[in-house]
């Protein structure tokens, strides 16, 4: 069954809550109106339509619009071979939308990521804990206005206490150089900058 008859009939489902499928080479993307459906929805799409394979959950920071957030849920079914995109805006007052991980088990370290990252929250989630960063972190590192260089730490030996120098980018490792450590973006600290000889 084509995505499209597919999209249609999730639209059918639920109404205005979905928008009209839009098309965008060759893959289809419907708008959710009510976050807090975004569970019945997957579990409709997953158990009825066959979108059997969460491939991922990514999120957006429109830093400057309301809502400053966007979640989009990347669907896929194997029987059909058919990919839908469902999408919904996240205001940062609200900041958090229901979990799917009833629906797919998958979308536990999908939102535990978007948490750590981007600070949003999944309600009724198992295991809402960080994913990357160290529990009492105080940043979510992918928002659009968190600095590039970093931000002072203030636990020794987990992050830096310094500002990692912008020169080439924080997290740009450099090339052509002795050895691992070398590389390392704190080695490019102004007091680092002469290379030891190789001889």
């Amino acid at each position: 069954m084509p995505a499209e008859e597919l999209a249609q009939q999730l639209r059918g489902r639920f109404g205005d809550i979905l928008s009209e499928p839009v098309a965008f080479r060759g893959e289809l993307t419907l708008q959710v109106a009510d976050p807090e459906r975004i569970h019945e929805i997957c579990q409709v799409a997953k158990q009825e339509l066959k979108f059997d394979y969460l491939v991922d959950i990514t999120s957006i920071d429109n830093l400057g619009e309301d809502p400053r957030f966007t979640l989009v849920y990347h669907l896929y079914g194997y029987g059909h071979k058919s990919y839908l995109r469902l999408k919904l805006a996240v205001s940062e007052e609200v900041g958090q939308v229901p979990t799917v991980t009833t629906v797919w088990r998958t979308a536990n370290w999908h939102e535990r990521e978007i948490y750590d990252m981007m600070g949003i929250r999944f309600k009724g989630h198992p295991d809402m804990r960080r994913i990357l960063m160290w529990e009492g972190y105080p940043d979510h590192p992918l928002l659009k206005d968190f600095p590039l260089s970093g931000r002072p730490g203030s636990v020794p030996e987990v992050a830096f206490t310094e500002k990692a120098p912008l020169a080439g980018g924080p997290f740009v490792t450099v090339s052509g150089v002795r050895d691992a450590l070398s590389r390392e973006p704190r080695a490019r600290l102004p007091e680092a900058d002469s290379e030891p000889s190789s001889t």
